[in-house]
């Protein structure tokens, strides 16, 4: 049911081994992740051929729904590395009762949620906005957040499938929901079936009804599995566990928190950004479109790292640890130099795949190559923040999130974007240009987080070793 310890292993052994480890694990959350982001596309696409008011409104109700969604999928990605350190250490017991307390915490969380989007939704009354697209967004917010509860209950036993290294799961259910996802989206945005025709606020239907499919898709998979069936997870449950609980808080809230700070920055540098016009807009969400694609590969990069690191300090083999962690660095700087290549070679035939118009192109041409500049920086905070999940270490990537965006990335391109302190305003590329440096502050912050954490427990693991001896 686990791995066999590896001893006396030589170095390119273990890079082999590990490459083929990391692949294996990255490969299918790729395509999940890809297929995550399709359901988001059809859901512009379809609402945008219904009417503007339905794009409008899923457009506006998604800048609430986005950030409660990576919050709450943040919050339970500490069940991830708890499972791997425990898999990797052969504490089957220690998994049972964290799975299980997630479980019974999971539904509670996403009711909370559901509240709160639903509350936060009174905002859109206070906007100055077409009572339509109004309407639209507070029917997809109401109708998308019934959802949250399924979302929070997925994400537990999404963890626990890869903290055990059982990835494909989630790629099945991912892409079992993108195709359900249109006909559900064409049968409540159109009102098929004798259901009254919702426009936008259909997406928000179809999206918390595959929502509660793909728990029940992950749920029945993970009941099937042999070896988590081993662990005896789903039988002779016992009641909320004060001590389990905080452990997972304080290790998944700095997760959630961080996301919510990442997505938060994002969203207002979009809305930073209206005062100069359609064309600077349209041409900053072509730029952002295709990075968000090419992130996807770190991001599950990262994801693997994190089981892979945690399994191997639950083994308490941290020299392996580290070595692991080395390996990905290598492979995402490889990876992210040739996405970096690529973007400056096909700039204007990347921004001609997402607009047929000469101004937005320029200005998403122009966007690409600060995006080229940052690829390295970008992939290498997201697979650091991974590994030190791996390392149930989580907040201090929230201190370095929070210091690298909101204190030094998000004042500096207000300040080269709108104002005249640092010259004339550069507009959209003073923003981008100040993603360069919070990228690379974050990225070079942890990545220093990381050699001091891994040396410190190979050293740990010495003294403890000869202690004993």
């Amino acid at each position: 049911m686990n791995e066999p310890k590896v001893e006396n292993e030589t170095p390119v052994k273990t890079f082999s081994r590990e490459v083929k480890a990391l692949l294996g694990l990255s490969v299918p959350i790729i395509i999940s992740q890809l297929a995550q982001m399709g359901m988001s596309f059809t859901d512009t696409v379809m609402a945008g051929r219904h009417h503007a008011s339905s794009l409008a409104g899923v457009a506006i109700g998604s800048s609430l729904w986005i950030p409660c969604f990576l919050f709450l999928m943040g919050l339970f990605m500490a069940i991830t590395p708890i499972v791997a350190q425990a898999w990797g250490g052969h504490q089957y017991a220690k998994i049972k009762i964290n799975v299980q307390q997630a479980l019974l915490l999971a539904p509670l969380i996403g009711v909370l949620m559901m509240i709160i989007l639903q509350l936060l939704a009174l905002v859109f009354d206070y906007m100055q906005m077409d009572e339509v697209a109004r309407a639209q967004a507070h029917g997809y917010v109401l109708a998308v957040s019934f959802g949250l509860p399924a979302l929070a209950v997925f994400q537990v036993l999404r963890g626990l499938n890869e903290g055990a290294h059982f990835t494909r799961p989630y790629m099945l259910v991912s892409l079992v929901a993108v195709l359900i996802n249109i006909p559900l989206n064409y049968i409540f945005i159109y009102g098929m079936f004798g259901l009254p025709e919702l426009g936008g606020a259909g997406c928000g239907w179809a999206t918390a009804l595959v929502l509660w499919l793909e728990a029940g898709l992950m749920l029945f998979i993970t009941l099937k599995n042999p070896q988590l069936r081993q662990i005896h997870w789903h039988r002779r449950w016992q009641g909320f566990d004060r001590t389990v609980i905080k452990e997972i808080m304080v290790l998944g809230s700095p997760i959630g928190i961080a996301l919510l700070i990442e997505s938060s920055m994002f969203s207002l540098i979009a809305l930073l950004l209206a005062s100069f016009g359609t064309i600077v807009v349209a041409g900053h969400q072509v730029a952002m479109s295709f990075i968000s694609i090419l992130f996807m590969v770190p991001l599950s990069v990262s994801i693997a790292l994190t089981v892979r690191c945690g399994f191997y300090v639950g083994q308490n083999q941290p020299e392996l640890a580290r070595s692991v962690a080395i390996i990905g660095f290598i492979l995402t700087i490889a990876t992210a130099v040739m996405f970096s290549a690529t973007i400056l070679l096909f700039a204007d035939a990347i921004s001609s795949l997402f607009s047929n118009n000469p101004e937005v192109r320029a200005v998403a041409v122009s966007l690409l190559f600060f995006a080229a500049a940052f690829q390295i920086s970008d992939a290498l905070q997201v697979v650091a923040a991974g590994i030190l999940r791996g390392y149930k270490d989580t907040r201090y990537t929230f201190k370095v999130v929070l210091f690298a965006y909101w204190g030094v990335g998000l004042p500096l391109g207000y300040g080269l974007a709108l104002t005249e302190f640092f010259g004339r305003p550069y507009g959209a590329q003073g923003f981008w240009f100040a993603m360069i440096i919070g990228l690379s502050l974050a990225a070079l912050l942890l990545v220093l987080r990381f050699r001091s954490i891994s040396l410190r427990q190979i050293n740990a693991h010495y003294e403890n070793a000869n202690a004993a001896s």
